[in-house]
């Protein structure tokens, strides 16, 4: 028997009727596959939440001002946000990236520098950043992964903080899958109806002002953000390490997307954690045929929806490698039909 099938066939002999503990089933498979073996292990589960700030917030598109980005940031450091409270409830080692904060952060800050610069430009008037500064990015971002991986991680959840980059994932998805414009673009941060309207025409502006791109590293330069870019890098890295890629919401999702049309093997690695009430990401989650493990409304970002959904890998894996078979606990199996 295949890998494959070794796997389904453990997983249907354990003391239940088969299929019926659903989703979870499922789950179990995919993490089981990615590790190639029946007997998978979840180590030292790291969450990596890139932070930067964008140079079109000044145009108008976000509800808060982008010093917010800065402010968050010191907020994870403290150890005070929504991704700090699950992932020290869940058990997930939290690590903070600068890779674009519009601010300055000691030397002795716990987080890992990685500044491409002090924000991104604003692409109303060219390309958010320069092609050197996309190598930079997407090094950066494949280098935090690869240390991770040195030392002992085989799970990766992605998240990020940065002001404006709803918009730079709209635009990026727009221009990804073909999906008119409009259909990508929601509330972001929670602007009103009125500002969202706003929000469209300005990211309308930007692809008159920049053009419609269709190679993958273009779009990520002329409309990303630093964190969705090294989110790209380190997605990118996750899948060559063979290593379990757990994927947030909208944002992340955007940066899955990109990344999965530079490499589109990175999509056997994934898991989806969750559906996001903004508005493009269930139309991008069904373009990736995904099926997210949580629906719960949650649009926060930082990861969060990684650090609620871990606690069901740990159950997948946890009935996979514990839970008795038929044969083990003497009890008789399920009659096939004749």
């Amino acid at each position: 028997m295949s890998i494959e099938e070794r796997i389904h066939y453990k997983i249907d002999n354990k003391t239940k009727p088969v299929g019926s503990l659903g989703q979870l089933e499922q789950l179990a498979f995919r993490i089981a596959r990615i590790q190639q073996t029946e007997s998978p292990e979840l180590r030292k589960a790291a969450m990596v939440v890139f932070a930067a700030d964008h140079g079109v917030a000044q145009e108008g598109v976000s509800a808060y001002p982008s010093e917010v980005t800065y402010q968050m940031v010191l907020n994870f450091l403290a150890g005070g946000a929504a991704i700090n409270v699950f992932c020290r409830q869940n058990g997930l080692e939290l690590y903070v990236v600068d890779a674009g904060v519009n601010a300055e952060f000691s030397e002795e800050s716990p987080l890992i520098h990685a500044k491409a610069g002090y924000g991104t430009d604003s692409y109303l008037r060219g390309p958010a950043m320069s092609a050197e500064q996309l190598r930079f990015c997407l090094e950066k971002g494949a280098m935090v992964v690869n240390k991770l991986h040195a030392n002992g991680s085989n799970v990766i959840g992605f998240g990020e903080m940065g002001i404006g980059n709803t918009s730079s994932s709209s635009i990026l998805m727009s221009l990804a899958t073909g999906l008119p414009l409009e259909n990508c673009v929601g509330k972001g941060t929670g602007v009103n109806p009125e500002q969202l309207q706003r929000k469209i025409a300005i990211l309308t502006q930007a692809l008159k002002v920049n053009g419609v791109q269709t190679d993958p590293y273009d779009m990520l330069q002329t409309y990303g953000g630093f964190e969705i870019a090294q989110m790209v890098g380190a997605i990118r890295a996750a899948r060559s390490r063979e290593m379990v890629i757990l994927i947030d919401g909208f944002i992340s999702t955007a940066a899955l997307l990109i990344a999965s049309r530079m490499q589109p093997n990175v999509l056997e690695n994934v898991i989806y954690c969750h559906q996001s009430a903004e508005q493009g990401h269930g139309l991008l989650l069904d373009f990736l045929g995904a099926d997210p493990l949580l629906r719960m409304n949650l649009r926060l970002g930082e990861g969060t929806g990684c650090a609620l959904a871990y606690p069901l890998l740990k159950s997948a894996v946890t009935f996979l490698n514990q839970m008795s078979t038929f044969n083990e606990a003497g009890i008789s199996p399920q009659k096939n039909d004749t």
